[in-house]
């Protein structure tokens, strides 16, 4: 069967909240010159915000300039902060920092505390009424090339391709979305835009990329225990001063407490598992008491980028270009990155839209890199661009230190260090298990903390049981070949869904290793981490996946 074609001005790969806001500025910008534009979205999730995930405080500031009446209009932007804490935590309490110490930056007041998910579901209804045609469940899964080697759309995935390769009754060909230029929108470590990479060689001239992994819960709270508009973030235990990571907690509407871990993924012992990092976390005496009383309502995971200024890759090649999270412009010691991904989207819409009407198509739109280096997008990475390189090489406290000394120069204008490198991928710093120490984590109590299972059920992830497996092994004998001898194939552990199992004989003979692909989060940390980079994220068939409410 013949794949089907459909045309637009402009494709969007990506419902986030860079997709969003690049098709709505479009459409503005037609509608203010009196012109017509054909966008597109096609999102991968059962609905727009099934896969969403962040904690998140939002700064408003690209909201701000996209729809300036937000507030009139009914945004789920309701949560003000009214109270900004910040802790280091021991083993047994915790220090917090005076916030007068903290430098600007790091003042949340005038942000708010929302659900990032029900933000782009808001975004889509002021799409819609744009005239934006969006499609969700429909996971774009290849990128079209013309005769030249531009870009000229994407195909969405076949479905109803059974797990033998073969087709089934309900096998239907993917779509070809053909476009004058196409915007990938992806998020953090997206398919499309690794191939784009490799084909464009749009890394060769930035720092390597580096990520976090950030696992959320969503809790009722009690009601005495909840404090509306409270923002807590904190580091320190349970981690170790060599491994990154930190605490947030913001205490939303409705009596809603989004609480969160986020450990860096350049992390050095195999034996560390994030997700039970997370549920011992919860256990704090600083943290316990807020949880407690309550329920967990929701559960997921997600990769964060945090390279940022060193490892923004270039922005553009022939036919499109690169907007949010597919480049990684989240500012690291804010943890914040989706008002940096509106701004990107709309300054790639403005260079498209200003392209499309001068006649132009499939080029490179080189004056969104251009609005993107005079943007307050470059200046917010900028201004933090020493502090995730300082935390790797000096450790939490030391490395904390220097890094808020730097933030504070960098308000004046300058950084005694310069730009510092990144120097290795996060792939590439895992010690051998031989060389490193065994963590034993407390069994979950069911009550604060929980099992990786019963965490991916409420998380509603599901994936059509009949289609082959979306996470490919490069070399199927990598994992107990290799992996298992040098490492004790960490993937059992830095999967917070329970991907990945080494299974055995009754006896420990025969190891094998097992893909739950069905658990999948689409936190895509088998990407990023398998040291041997043997793991390849595809994207499974359209709506697949979790499905995260109010997160």
């Amino acid at each position: 069967m013949s794949r089907e074609s459909m045309e637009y001005d402009v494709v969007i790969v990506g419902a986030g909240p860079a997709g969003l806001a690049a098709a709505i500025r479009l459409k503005q910008r037609a509608a203010e010159e009196g012109k017509e534009i054909s966008v597109c979205i096609v999102e991968k999730g059962s609905e727009v915000g099934a896969h969403i995930l962040s904690g998140a405080v939002v700064d408003p500031i690209a909201l701000n300039e996209l729809i300036p009446d937000w507030k009139e209009k009914g945004a789920p932007l309701d949560t003000p902060v009214t109270d900004d804490r910040f802790y280091l935590l021991g083993p047994a309490g915790g220090l917090r920092l005076p916030n007068f110490l903290m430098p600007p930056l790091m003042n949340n007041h005038g942000n708010y505390i929302v659900s990032l998910g029900n933000v782009c579901r808001w975004l889509a209804t002021q799409a819609e009424e744009l005239g934006i045609e969006i499609y969700p469940g429909f996971a774009a899964a290849e990128v079209l090339y013309d005769e030249t080697g531009a870009v000229y759309g994407v195909a969405t995935g076949d479905m109803g391709i059974g797990k033998n390769g073969e087709h089934t009754d309900r096998y239907t060909p993917g779509m070809e979305l053909h476009a004058k230029y196409t915007l990938i929108g992806e998020g953090v470590r997206g398919s499309l835009a690794k191939m784009l990479f490799a084909k464009f060689g749009l890394t060769k001239d930035a720092e390597p990329q580096k990520f976090g992994i950030g696992i959320k819960e969503l809790w009722q709270a009690d009601p005495a225990k909840h404090k509306e508009g409270l923002v807590v973030h904190s580091f320190g235990w349970p981690l170790k001063s060599d491994t990154g990571g930190g605490t947030f907690m913001y205490h939303m509407k409705g009596g809603l407490i989004s609480i969160g871990f986020v450990i860096h993924l350049n992390y050095k012992n195999p034996y560390l598992s994030p997700f039970d990092e997370f549920q011992r976390m919860k256990t704090h005496p600083m943290v316990r008491p807020y949880l407690e009383g309550g329920k967990r309502l929701s559960y997921g995971a997600r990769a964060i980028t945090e390279g940022g200024f060193q490892s923004v890759p270039k922005l553009i090649f022939p036919g499109g270009a690169l907007i949010g999270c597919s480049a990684g412009f989240v500012n690291v010691p804010r943890i914040k990155g989706s008002h940096n991904a509106m701004k990107t989207g709309m300054m790639a819409a403005e260079a498209a839209f200003d392209a499309i009407q001068a006649g132009r198509q499939r080029d490179e739109l080189t004056a969104y890199p251009e609005a993107y280096k005079n943007s307050h997008v470059y200046q917010d990475l900028k201004r933090v661009r020493n502090v995730k390189p300082l935390w790797s090489r000096f450790g939490t406290y030391f490395g904390i230190g220097l890094a808020a000394i730097d933030m504070w120069t960098n308000t004046l204008g300058f950084s005694f260090f310069g730009t510092l490198k990144h120097k290795k991928a996060d792939y590439q710093t895992l010690k051998p298990a031989a060389k490193s120490k065994k963590i034993v984590y407390p069994k979950p109590d069911g009550v604060i903390s929980f099992d990786k299972l019963s965490s991916v059920f409420i998380s509603n992830t599901n994936h059509e049981e009949d289609q082959p497996a979306h996470l490919k092994l490069l070399d199927p004998s990598i994992p107990i070949g290799q992996n298992l001898p040098l490492y004790d194939e960490p993937a059992q552990r830095y999967c917070p869904a329970g991907v990945y199992e080494v299974t055995r004989n009754d006896d420990g003979s025969d190891p094998r290793f097992v893909i739950n692909a069905q658990n999948c989060v689409h936190c895509k940390t088998c990407d990023i981490k398998d040291p041997a980079q043997n793991i390849n994220w595809t994207v499974p068939e359209g709506g697949g996946g979790p499905n995260y409410p109010n997160m």
